[in-house]
């Protein structure tokens, strides 16, 4: 009798321990939660955002604001995205604060414990978005691979990176628009240019600039030796001509060439020449849009594409400046490899900035990327505080 309830007491004191344990730990989150809410408060620039919120609001309720259709399009995309950032980081901020009053009341269990780990995701996101703080990071993205040497296995590649990130952007819920698809003769792609539509596109995708490695067994050798292919992919802003004043496109500089499309949009890309062929002749570069069922859209397809090449000339002539300064000019050339894809011997993709790595490699493919973003976000963040 004594034993059982000495059993019983034992049983008891351990149960009131957890529970002061428990409630110990739901009050420190809670805490962090706070207090890590204002520094992201601080870093987003939230009061700043809400002034240019009410910026916005003057101009689109201006007399003939969508006259200028580009112009208006940018400002109300500028705006929707401030306005939903706005919203859910008060909402965050409300959430945070019951929960307080809740543990505050006594009202502690399962339940509370669910939602505090749902802020703590809801506060991730924010602590993401700090890090996208550059002028360009909330515009969508233009993004460019291109098959390296190696024939087949490369094209291959390439492939199978477009596949990638086209999944990565599905479950992001962002648009894809393809501009250019050069498709390979036996399969995957020797090249493709397609526009990321979506909140933060560019700001999440620049890191991907730069050479990407696959080894693996090939599916296309009769021996089924070990191959290694490269790929490259670009990444660049999609630019208005408001958003580059000091950036000039003169009708004079531009040569114009029209030729039949064989890349996707229907029948009559093929009977008529919508696609175009678009050279600046002052810098040399040369860009194509054929995907677009009228010419009149590859032609604005091309000009965009155009502003994002000569904008992303003058970056790098500026980092070029800098390099002396600041040592860590990467530029998204041959050169620079950023993360390395093995599928055999063992299976692992490492990232060679981030030192992030996962074994998961059918989960990557299938475009869950985002611990490698993330952590190269982070990186560049830390590394221009420096």
């Amino acid at each position: 009798m004594k034993l059982w309830n000495f059993e019983r007491i034992f049983v008891y004191l351990n149960r009131k321990d957890y529970y002061s344990h428990y409630m110990k730990d739901i009050k420190s989150d809670i805490a962090d939660l706070e207090r890590n809410l204002d520094i992201i408060r601080m870093r987003i620039n939230l009061e700043e955002k809400k002034k240019r919120t009410m910026e916005l609001e003057g101009l689109i309720t201006e007399e003939g604001f969508w006259d200028d259709q580009n112009r208006a399009r940018q400002i109300m995309q500028e705006f929707n995205s401030l306005k939903n950032e706005i919203k859910e980081f008060e909402d965050l901020d409300g959430t945070i604060k019951v929960l307080k009053d809740l543990y505050k009341e006594g009202q502690i269990d399962k339940d509370l414990a669910s939602e505090v780990r749902k802020a703590k995701k809801g506060l991730e996101k924010f602590k993401i978005f700090s890090f996208l703080s550059g002028p360009y990071d909330r515009k969508d993205a233009i993004v460019s691979i291109h098959a390296g040497q190696g024939g087949t296995e490369a094209m291959d590649w390439a492939g199978m990176l477009y596949r990638m990130y086209l999944r990565f952007c599905e479950k992001r819920g962002w648009q894809i628009e393809t501009i250019n698809l050069s498709e390979g003769e036996e399969a995957g792609i020797k090249s493709v240019v397609f526009e990321v539509k979506g909140d933060y596109a560019y700001g999440y995708l620049k890191g991907e600039a730069g050479t990407h490695r696959l080894v693996r067994q090939s599916p296309f050798n009769a021996d089924k030796l070990r191959q290694t292919s490269f790929a490259l992919v670009g990444v660049v802003p999609r630019l208005e001509a408001v958003d580059l004043p000091d950036i000039k496109i003169k009708d004079d500089d531009l040569e114009w060439q029209f030729y039949r499309s064989s890349g996707h949009g229907g029948q009559n890309v093929n009977k008529v020449s919508t696609a175009v062929r678009l050279k600046h002749i002052p810098t040399g570069i040369t860009v194509t849009s054929q995907t677009q069922r009228r010419q009149s859209q590859n032609r604005e397809s091309a000009l965009d594409l155009l502003r994002a090449k000569l904008w992303l000339l003058e970056q790098e002539k500026e980092d070029v400046r800098l390099q002396n300064i600041k040592g860590d000019y990467r530029p998204a050339s041959w050169g620079n490899q950023i993360r390395s894809y093995v599928l055999h011997p063992y299976k692992m993709i490492k990232d060679l900035r981030t030192r992030v790595e996962t074994s998961d490699v059918e989960g990557v493919l299938n475009g869950d990327i985002d611990k490698f973003i993330e952590a190269e976000l982070k990186l560049s963040k830390d590394r221009n505080n420096k």
